[in-house]
């Protein structure tokens, strides 16, 4: 009787000290971030019924989350991330699916978060993925659950992105030995996080259809510069070459020279302004932000004859009049949709006009 006691307590033991699955201490597994969208992380392979602990900082200068899927449904969680448009922000960019296994919430930089979880009884390629907005095109990984712990070459994995095939390296830019100047193939309108030269270090470019580019600075939430003819060279900046930037294949034509080109309540003050993000709407990013504790909405898209811009803004809650100014000289031509010419190089809209309103700006003729 004494002995079974004894040893049901020693059983007892070994199931705290070891788990009730038998598995052991906790695999603990960190991920982080590098520049231009990607996880530093991009394949890691568990046993199945492991106790996970993954700790995910985030580095970026801009906020992230993580969700571990089901096999083959990134794309599909992805889909239906974007589709939640508006609710997005509130709903941390995770939409309602049984695709989802675990995830972590959106963080900003500098932040980390770590998640626990027992890894699937079922071995198999578990995808990783980022869904902010945009993300999820290009910043993703792969858990794979094996007894062995085997695990393909990158190359041969397809829950790895492209740009990151090639060396296996975490900075790698090239696929099967050839330069690649986009980490992903797309048809304009498509976008980059980078960093941009003249432009804050939250910077995004955009590439739109007639050979239209224009880089957004997230930091200043403003409209830095436009260009046309080729987009960026970036083999350098993906291959994380120290201090490097993408190179614009082609001709700026327009430099924003104004301080702060959107006014709340007095034409005069140059107001704070803080980034919250973008979201995609028929791919094109709508850059959302506040001026002055106010919601902006502003999406730029090409003109039909690509000779310039349509900005789309909507502040929508606004209780002041709004002033667009522009500067002099640029090069463009300015029309607004509705309000009042203030003077040469400013537009006044009522509160009701600021709900939605574009500013086309026209390539002036040499």
């Amino acid at each position: 009787m004494l002995k079974t006691g004894k040893a049901i307590l020693l059983s007892s033991l070994l199931m705290i000290c070891f788990g009730a699955a038998g598995q052991g201490l906790p695999e603990k597994i960190g991920i982080t971030t590098l520049p231009g969208l990607q996880f530093d992380k991009v394949q890691f392979a568990v046993k199945p019924g492991a106790n996970v602990e993954l700790t995910f900082t985030n580095s970026d200068d801009m906020s992230h989350n993580l969700l571990i899927v089901r096999p083959g449904k990134r794309a599909a969680v992805v889909e239906a991330a974007m589709a939640l448009a508006e609710k997005g922000p509130e709903m941390g960019y995770v939409p309602k699916s049984k695709d989802i296994l675990w995830h972590i919430p959106v963080i900003s930089p500098g932040e980390k978060r770590t998640l626990s979880f027992t890894a699937p009884s079922a071995a198999g390629a578990y995808p990783f993925v980022c869904t902010y907005p945009g993300h999820g095109f290009v910043m993703y990984g792969v858990m794979h659950v094996s007894p062995t712990l085997a695990m393909p070459t990158p190359d041969k994995d397809p829950d790895v992105p492209d740009s990151r095939k090639g060396s296996g390296d975490a900075h790698a830019a090239h696929h099967h030995g050839e330069p690649r100047l986009h980490p992903y193939e797309l048809k304009p309108p498509y976008l980059y996080r980078a960093f941009m030269e003249e432009s804050g270090l939250a910077s995004i470019a955009v590439r739109l259809p007639h050979e239209l580019a224009f880089c957004w600075d997230a930091e200043a939430c403003k409209l830095r510069y436009a260009w046309a003819g080729g987009f960026l060279d970036t083999k350098d900046f993906w291959h994380g070459h120290k201090n490097a930037y993408p190179k614009i294949l082609g001709e700026i034509f327009y430099r924003d020279g104004e301080a702060y080109p959107l006014r709340v309540g007095n034409r005069d003050l140059v107001p704070s302004v803080v980034f919250k993000g973008y979201r995609m709407v028929d791919r094109y990013p709508e850059f959302l932000y506040q001026v002055n504790g106010l919601e902006v909405q502003e999406l730029i898209r090409e003109k039909p004859d690509g000779s310039g811009f349509e900005r789309r803004f909507r502040v929508p809650n606004g209780l002041e009049p709004v002033w667009f100014l522009h500067g002099e000289n640029d090069g463009m031509k300015y029309d607004a949709s509705t309000g009042e010419a203030d003077t040469e190089r400013s537009v006044r809209l009522s509160p009701a006009e600021a709900r939605e309103f574009i500013i086309t700006m026209t390539r002036k003729q040499p």
